[in-house]
């Protein structure tokens, strides 16, 4: 897995605050695979810097973890391979804390009968053999709030979301959906939002420079997709 450092992320969570974004992600995708605790300290910085919600995932592993996080100043916890190991966990942290701050994230790859998607953990690295709308559909009665689903097929090549994964799993569940992985020009944007998705997670296209948060609200809207002011 490729993975090039973008720049600190503090300072990158300041960046996008400032120009108009929505709502942040942070993501350590190593943390599972390195058996790192999520990183407080950054949920902290990170709180000192932005106003709008932000959500830290990453080896959360149990509700002291995302007290810890939540604490520290982070509106809501994602959770990936902990939930997929122990799916209770997802209950345990929606009767805590609330169903609208745990955040179920999938990471999804085509299934070797490409007929459907395999949930992979540990950062996209290792298959579970889990359906990936099963699963979904078991994190949202379990308690999840929202789910971010990630294509890792899609990840990376900026060859647009993976519309149908997105419809598949959309279709299945009530909760609102972010697409992720994929984004490489602004019409990728406008069609996950034009179709199933409630959101739509960006990272290399912003990250890179080739567009810019205030460009992308005015092509949506261009686009006729309702933007929030």
């Amino acid at each position: 897995m490729g993975i090039r450092d973008a720049g600190d992320p503090v300072e990158l969570a300041a960046r996008y605050d400032a120009a108009g974004a929505d709502e942040l992600v942070l993501l350590d995708i190593t943390a599972t695979s390195s058996e790192r605790n999520t990183a407080v300290e950054l949920a902290a910085k990170v709180a000192a810097e932005v106003f709008i919600p932000f959500t830290i995932g990453g080896g959360i592993r149990s509700v002291d973890d995302s007290q810890a996080v939540l604490d520290a100043g982070a509106d809501k916890v994602a959770v990936n391979s902990a939930a997929v190991a122990r799916p209770e966990l997802i209950g345990e942290l929606s009767e805590r804390f609330g169903a609208q701050c745990v955040v179920l994230a999938i990471d999804a790859k085509t299934n070797t009968s490409g007929d459907g998607w395999e949930v992979y953990v540990a950062g996209g690295r290792k298959a579970t053999g889990v359906d990936l709308v099963e699963w979904a559909k078991a994190g949202v009665g379990f308690g999840a709030g929202e789910i971010l689903l990630t294509s890792m097929d899609r990840d990376g090549t900026r060859d647009g979301y993976d519309i149908a994964m997105l419809d598949a799993v959309c279709t299945a569940v009530s909760v609102p959906v972010i697409a992720s992985g994929g984004a490489g020009v602004l019409e990728d944007v406008a069609d996950a939002l034009r179709g199933p998705s409630d959101a739509a997670l960006l990272a290399s296209l912003l990250h890179d420079g080739d567009t810019t948060v205030e460009e992308l609200r005015k092509s949506l809207i261009a686009a006729g997709i309702s933007v929030k002011p």
